[in-house]
């Protein structure tokens, strides 16, 4: 039982040693954060730091980094109608998040070095690209027509042409192989469609049509082109950690 416990005190407490030739302890400053499911307690030279480039590398990496913006998902008919019926309202509140968050990402320092300044480059163009992408999003809602002056409209050509086309077959077509498409990564690919056709007979088929294809389609799409890659996040996390002398990580369990 006594290893046991051993064990998993080693496992949940974790100490990372971040350079060869530490600086002498009582020369370090503490630092805590918390990543996902972990508390960290690192120590680091205020000699080459300052607290406030470690705080703004930290918000670019926990806080900015991913959604940022809290806007309403529409995946029901009823969602379409309310953005549809308040779009104003929604509109008025995504810029007052706008002025506000921008505010603060603007204002973050960072550390001088290429790699720091390059993340604040790459989560401004995020922040200001995902702001973009709501907006146009919460406008085609009410009128399709409007993605045709798309800041993606280059990178999602295909989408935005069958979204905004007066034809509204070819809306129902593009529609029906972006769902073919997307079933073959499902679990239940005849359920998919079986879902899909019950919506193609519906009423309010091109309402549903809307709801795949912008909220789905052209946001993945547009999403996609412009989100940092996975690989570069996790160098970042890593060379974040190195910024420590000493840092000892405790984690819960999964």
């Amino acid at each position: 039982m006594k290893k046991m416990m051993i064990g998993l005190a080693l496992a949940l407490s974790i100490t990372i040693w971040g350079q060869k030739t530490p600086a002498k302890a009582n020369n370090l400053t503490p630092y805590s954060y918390q990543t996902f499911n972990c508390d960290n307690k690192g120590y680091f030279d205020p000699a080459k730091y300052k607290k406030e480039e470690i705080d703004g590398i930290n918000k670019l990496l926990y806080q900015f980094n991913g959604v940022v913006f809290d806007t309403q998902p529409v995946f029901k008919i009823a969602q379409l109608e309310e953005i549809r019926k308040n779009r104003e309202t929604y509109l008025q509140e995504l810029e007052k998040q706008y002025e506000e968050k921008k505010k603060e990402l603007y204002n973050l320092k960072v550390i001088d070095l290429p790699k720091w300044k390059k993340l604040m480059e790459e989560t401004i163009d995020s922040f200001e690209n995902e702001y973009q992408l709501n907006k146009e999003e919460i406008l085609a809602y009410s009128d399709p027509s409007t993605l045709r002056n798309s800041k993606y409209y280059d990178t999602c050509r295909q989408q935005i042409d069958a979204i905004s086309s007066p034809d509204r077959e070819k809306m129902f077509e593009a529609w029906r192989a972006y769902t073919e498409l997307k079933s073959k990564n499902n679990a239940d690919p005849k359920g998919v469609m079986a879902r899909f056709d019950a919506k193609m007979n519906d009423p309010q088929k091109e309402d549903y049509a809307l709801i795949d294809m912008i909220g789905l389609g052209f946001h993945n799409c547009a999403n996609s082109s412009f989100r940092q890659k996975r690989d570069d996040e996790g160098t970042s996390y890593k060379d974040f950690d190195k910024i420590f002398t000493k840092l000892k990580r405790t984690c819960d369990e999964p």
